[in-house]
């Protein structure tokens, strides 16, 4: 019996060759990318899971303990995870849940020698020594209880390790580092470790550690100092901890450690680990962070994917189905029972089912390399194939194969032998009903898929075309980090660079647009004469900073060589800072007394706002001190006329007065765009699936004008010899499909428009949803409908009058 199934399922395949390669194809594809897009939030959704004790790590966050602490008409996060040094210690004293801490000084570049190799390595912590106790981080060589003890130790990534040694055992063996971002971490390190490669699934990453007792050793007074921000920290806690007793216990801890909580607004929180990546609302991560709305984004385009692929697949066997209802009378007539059809007509749409999950798998090992273009990941066949993804992907089969052959299945086998034999059959109208409304529903998501592509090139190209407010364009910025040779000997390199012809103007910086600035608590005068203190970013500038970056002065004046007193008591804002300290109106502000970070003095000039970091954010407040020896950056405005020209010669001054420093330069606009990344990979990966969602309804849609072709072929004959010319015959068959595609428009406007307001919130400068945008979409939904089905309704049309008529 079972033999006989296969035998007549494999026969009604072959009999149908169109339709059998449009169903296997079609939702091949459609369960490929499901399976792809899985894939890739499964990762997303993996991070930080390595950790064995991963369940028990909590991370401290540092913020305002009211609305206060929060800048007005700013909607930068209160909370950061970048705070004091002592509070770590404070908690672990005070609270025996909390059986280790973990903490580590922000992020440095930094300059590593051995040999004739000198680089300068990205992502390097100084780390707690109790790292390798709370952290799943496998240490290949050396002592995870005591590597990170001693001072200038330093344990090295496999890959780092790699870089300066090759083949050689690093354990023991010396690097020296020079000093960067003003830790006095220069000095000889000893390799005590050498660890695994951080795991991809991470988030942050690192290629060198170095023992925290080496900061601690040259700056130990910050280790006691509530209001100096340079630290994370994590804590390891027991099985009884709960987090909101603990959070209970925060305000009185908070009082009894810092005196200046109450002042300062001063409290924490925590974050468990596994929420870091995608639930965090913190700023200032040491490292990247996720986007649980995108993974909710890339779900439902996964999922219409998937549906779409499904309607195409149970259109086609709906469709068909009533042309075996002669097949299924006859069977009932001589003994079939209802089961064993049901039986039948359900084994048929498996094995489809399961020749189309073949050609998923085909598909998604031939597009592993470009999904890992697409996401910036790294996936391999062994992520394809695991515990996790084959239950999913069995599931899947499963459940197209008994929604797509239910219809045939359950409705088919219903039918009386008597009424099947005489051809009557009044259940046909309840299927035609059923396949437009399946068309419907796949047009409307792929007109929704349309309308947001749009939305998101409209988007990030609002990105990359809206006017920042500063000068970015041919900007070559030069990284010295720190270098405390080139900040001496700054006004001579800054003179040789500005004469050469390329280069029009040069400054020197801590921070430029787009990158890392700290923060300060400055103290100024305000409107109503009482004198205010508030936090805010702060860009240490060279004299010419402002000028150089073509910043707008809207009151006041900015640094100036006439002025010698500037490099020390004078300070300039923008105009979100002076709005901060209650002045509506900059020029009010000019003259009244600062005090910020040890210096103090008069405000002498407002810049207009500029947008220094991401239109994710609004405008902050921002304050530009002079400090001519705090910078690590030489900004240069060139020409562009012959680019390779200019960086050899700017290369060439540097080598000559800046021997000891590699040179590494960037531009500017590259580097500032570099903070929509993750917005772009979103805008590709939705792109690309959107683009084969609509390529999978199209897919569908031709079978179904095909077949609609085939049933009314001698209609069209009869039409023909009547005198029906081609035009009237491709109208014929096109506008019922045409009908459906402009419902589905109306279904789609509403849902598509919500759906996209709700991803525009996450930036603070949106572009508008016109209307004319889901118009767009409906009318390429149309034109690609309309080309779908073309080719098989001109075909009909030209067929003979003659053949048509003598069709069975």
């Amino acid at each position: 019996m079972l033999k006989n199934y296969f035998k007549i399922a494999w026969r009604n395949l072959q009999k149908k060759k169109v339709y059998s390669v449009i169903n296997i194809l079609g939702l091949g594809v459609g369960m490929a990318c499901c399976l792809l897009i899985f894939m890739f939030v499964q990762d997303d959704l993996s991070y930080d899971n390595y950790h064995e004790k991963g369940d028990r790590i909590y991370r401290v966050t540092h913020g305002s303990s009211s609305p206060e602490g929060v800048t007005e008409g700013s909607e930068a996060e209160p909370f950061w995870v970048w705070g004091n040094a002592p509070v770590g210690p404070a908690l672990k004293h005070e609270f025996p849940e909390i059986e280790k801490i973990v903490q580590f000084s922000g992020r440095s570049d930094l300059l590593l020698s051995y040999g004739e190799t000198t680089q300068q390595e990205d992502g390097v912590f100084f780390m707690d020594s109790t790292v390798f106790d709370v952290f799943s981080w496998e240490l290949i060589e050396g002592n995870p209880k005591t590597a990170l003890v001693a001072p200038f130790s330093i344990v090295l990534t496999e890959s780092t390790a790699k870089k300066y040694f090759g083949d050689e055992d690093a354990l023991g063996k010396t690097l020296k580092g020079s000093e960067s971002a003003g830790r006095a971490n220069a000095g000889d390190y000893t390799v005590t470790g050498v660890m695994k490669d951080v795991p991809g699934n991470s988030h942050f990453k690192f290629n060198a550690l170095l023992s925290l007792s080496t900061f601690k050793q040259s700056r130990p007074e910050i280790f006691d100092d509530w209001g100096y921000v340079d630290t994370y920290t994590y804590l390891l806690v027991n099985e009884q901890f709960g987090q909101a007793a603990f959070h209970a216990k925060i305000p009185d801890f908070i009082q009894r450690g810092n005196t200046d909580s109450e002042e300062f607004g001063y409290t924490i929180r925590l974050e468990p680990l596994k929420d870091v990546y995608l639930r965090t609302t913190a700023d200032r991560q040491p490292g990247e962070t996720g986007s649980l709305s995108n993974i909710y984004v890339f779900s439902m385009i996964g999922l219409f994917i998937l549906i779409i692929a499904m309607i195409n697949f149970m259109n086609l066997s709906t469709a068909r189905s009533m042309e075996r209802a002669k097949e299924v009378g006859i069977r009932k007539s001589i003994g079939a029972d209802r089961k064993s059809l049901i039986f039948q007509f359900l084994g048929e749409s498996l094995i489809i089912v399961f020749l189309a999950a073949l050609v998923a798998i085909l598909f998604v090992s031939v597009s592993l390399p470009m999904m890992n273009d697409l996401t910036g990941k790294v996936f391999d066949l062994a992520q394809v194939v695991n515990w996790q993804t084959v239950p999913f992907f069995l599931g899947i089969m499963l459940l197209v194969g008994l929604l797509a052959g239910s219809y045939p299945a359950f409705v088919l086998s219903s039918f009386q032998p008597v009424m099947i034999l005489k051809g009557i059959n009044k259940s046909s109208a309840k299927g035609v009903f059923l396949r437009k409304g399946l068309v419907i529903f796949q047009f409307s998501l792929s007109i929704a898929l349309i309308a947001g592509t749009m939305i998101v090139y409209s988007q990030m190209g609002h990105l990359l075309d809206k006017e920042m407010g500063f000068d970015k364009e041919q900007m070559l910025v030069l990284d010295y980090n720190y270098d405390e040779q080139v900040n001496f000997m700054s006004s001579a390199l800054k003179t040789e660079m500005e004469n050469l012809p390329s280069v029009t103007s040069a400054a020197f910086s801590r921070s430029v647009p787009g990158s890392y600035f700290p923060n300060a608590y400055t103290t100024i005068e305000s409107a109503n004469g009482e004198l205010v203190g508030e936090a805010q970013p702060i860009f240490q500038v060279g004299i010419d900073f402002v000028n150089h970056y073509n910043l707008e002065l809207v009151a006041g004046r900015s640094y100036s060589r006439d002025y010698p007193s500037d490099s020390s008591s004078a300070l300039v804002l923008n105009e979100a800072a002076a709005r901060q300290y209650g002045y509506s109106n900059p020029a009010d502000i000019i003259g009244k007394k600062f005090d910020q970070w040890g210096r103090s003095g008069e405000v002498i000039g407002v810049v207009k706002d500029f947008n220094y970091i991401s239109l994710h954010r609004t405008i902050e407040p921002l304050t530009l001190p002079f400090e001519p020896y705090a910078s690590r950056y030489l900004s240069l405005k060139i020409t562009g006329e012959d680019l390779p020209a200019t960086l050899s010669q700017v290369e060439e001054i540097w080598k000559k007065l800046a021997p000891q420093r590699p040179f590494l330069y960037s531009f500017l606009d590259e580097d500032f765009n570099t903070q929509y990344q993750s917005d772009f990979r979103f805008r590709k990966i939705f792109t690309t699936f959107s683009v084969l969602a609509i390529l999978i309804a199209c897919l569908g849609l031709l079978g179904l004008a095909t077949y609609t072709a085939e049933q009314r072929t001698k209609e069209i004959g009869i039409r023909k010899v009547l005198g029906a010319d081609i035009g009237s015959i491709v109208g014929l068959l096109s506008k019922d499909f045409i009908k459906l595609v402009l419902v589905a428009i109306v279904v789609a406007t509403p849902l598509s428009w919500f759906a996209m307001n709700k991803w525009l919130e996450g930036f603070a400068y949106q572009v508008p949803i016109h209307w004319w945008i889901f118009g767009i979409a409906g009318l390429l939904s149309i034109v690609v409908a309309l080309f779908t089905i073309s080719f098989q309704s001109i075909k009909a049309a030209l067929m003979n009058p003659v053949n048509s008529l003598k069709s069975e």
